[in-house]
């Protein structure tokens, strides 16, 4: 009688254990490469994202949007893609490298005017910048926050008087920089990134209308080596807590 309880018993637990050790999920690290202005926000949620997800880890390659989309249609090994730019994030949607259903427009932003705390030049408004000796706006050709920047100047009549005193930089992020460490007298950033700095002060806001709207969209690589991991992170970068951390960083939810 023991025997025939006992053996079924063991068959039971074996199967148990058998099938925890097929449940227990493998360590993955998830390559994201995202646009400069992302950063502080994308390292705030990550904190939680990992938390609740131990076994992923989740490495970043901030820089400029069109020269991350470079890369992946390069074939850098990339997992998700976080773009300023629709338009960067579409050419890899029409070379197949992002499926349009494993993408979305996830957020917004604006560009502002911002100039050096303590500033003496007496700049108030785009218009005024005539005034400035130098400016930075990142390369208009890779940067989108350069190509919004570029567009608003032009709109404004202003860009071709300006021209000469452009210092370009190849993130937004530089951009930053320069006027924080006043190497230029004004620069053209997201409102993002101006709200981390305390060096500099945001003096104006483009107009929505001088130039193309600013989304963000972020989309699943195809060819993802770790696709189950970096499907969870794209929704979770969906969901109400992640869009409340984008939200106080300055960043518009579009997502309804």
């Amino acid at each position: 009688m023991i025997k025939r309880v006992f053996f079924p018993l063991m068959l039971f637990v074996l199967i148990l254990s058998g099938c925890s050790a097929k449940e227990q999920k493998q360590d993955v690290e998830l390559t994201v490469s995202a646009a400069a202005s992302l950063q502080d926000a994308l390292n705030e949620i990550t904190e939680i994202f990992v938390e609740k997800h131990p076994h992923i880890k989740i490495n970043y390659n901030f820089g400029a949007s069109g020269a991350l989309q470079q890369q992946i249609s390069q074939g850098a090994p990339v997992d998700l893609f976080f773009s300023a730019a629709e338009d960067k994030f579409d050419l890899l949607v029409e070379e197949g490298l992002i499926e349009k259903e494993k993408g979305i427009d996830l957020v917004g932003n604006e560009i502002v005017l911002v100039v050096p705390k303590e500033a003496n030049k007496g700049i108030q408004q785009f218009e005024e910048l005539k005034k400035a000796d130098k400016i930075s706006i990142g390369i208009p050709e890779s940067v989108p926050a350069g190509k919004y920047a570029k567009q608003s100047l032009e709109n404004l009549h202003i860009w071709s008087e300006l021209e000469e005193k452009i210092v370009y930089a190849k993130d937004v992020r530089q951009v930053l920089t320069y006027v924080e460490t006043g190497n230029v007298d004004a620069g053209i950033v997201y409102k993002t990134d101006a709200l981390v700095s305390d060096k500099v002060e945001i003096i104006a806001s483009a107009d929505e209308n001088t130039h193309t709207p600013i989304i963000y969209p972020v989309g699943v690589i195809k060819d993802s080596a770790h696709l189950q991991e970096a499907e969870l992170f794209y929704e979770y970068l969906q969901s109400e807590e992640a869009l409340q951390i984008l939200e106080k960083y300055g960043f518009k939810g579009l997502v309804k």
